[in-house]
C-alpha cells in the first residue's frame, strides 16, 4: 500500500519509474538514430529493482 511506505522507498521507486522510459522521439529523430534506446530500460519480469 503506498500509504505504507516511507518516503526514501517512494522516491526510489518513483526514480525507476522514470528511469525506465524510453527515448522521446524528439532525441531519436535529432541524432539520426544513433540514440535508439535507453540502456536503464527494465522489464518488470526480467530485473528486479533490489530492495524491499
Amino acid at each position: 500500500m503506498g500509504r505504507n511506505k516511507d518516503a526514501s522507498k517512494k522516491n526510489r521507486l518513483m526514480k525507476a519509474r522514470k528511469d525506465n522510459a524510453s527515448v522521446p522521439t524528439w532525441v531519436i529523430a535529432r541524432t539520426n538514430r544513433k540514440v535508439r534506446t535507453n540502456s536503464k530500460h527494465r522489464g518488470w519480469r526480467r530485473t528486479k529493482l533490489g530492495f524491499k
